[in-house]
């Protein structure tokens, strides 16, 4: 069974990221992975984020190589440089994309609504409080 593009070694676009090389490390790949951290997950989920969100996260990550003695500063320093090779999610909404999305939100919470009613009608009518009963 082939991998979804998303996790193609040859096509990733994460691939920048993931293989770039990271102190003693041979590559963030590795390196996350001695983490016990999904890689790809872990680069989709920095590319979702702002830029310095996304530096900060990755300095944390960093910083928990013991193996590694590095100043704050240099922590920093890899982590931007890091987060630079990241693919850019595009930060600006279509009003058609917006609307698309705050309908699928609002959709769980109707089915909440009527499920929530449901058992409340349920719940009276086996006590028998139902005003028709």
């Amino acid at each position: 069974m082939a991998l979804p593009a998303q996790f193609s070694l040859l096509d990733s676009e994460l691939n920048g990221f993931l293989f770039a090389p990271m102190g003693t490390e041979k590559s963030v790949l590795s390196a996350l992975t001695r983490l016990n951290i999904d890689p790809w997950a872990e680069g989709a989920r920095l590319a979702n984020l702002p830029k310095e969100a996304a530096v900060r996260a990755l300095a944390l990550v960093i910083a928990l190589f013991p193996q590694e003695h590095r100043s704050a500063a240099d922590v920093g320093e890899i982590a931007a440089r890091l987060v630079e090779l990241l693919p850019r999610r595009s930060a600006a909404v279509s009003p058609a994309d917006a609307g698309a999305q705050a309908r699928r939100m609002r959709v769980p919470a109707i089915w909440l609504f009527w499920i929530g009613l449901g058992l409340t009608l349920v719940t009276l009518a086996a006590r028998g409080l139902l005003p028709w009963q």
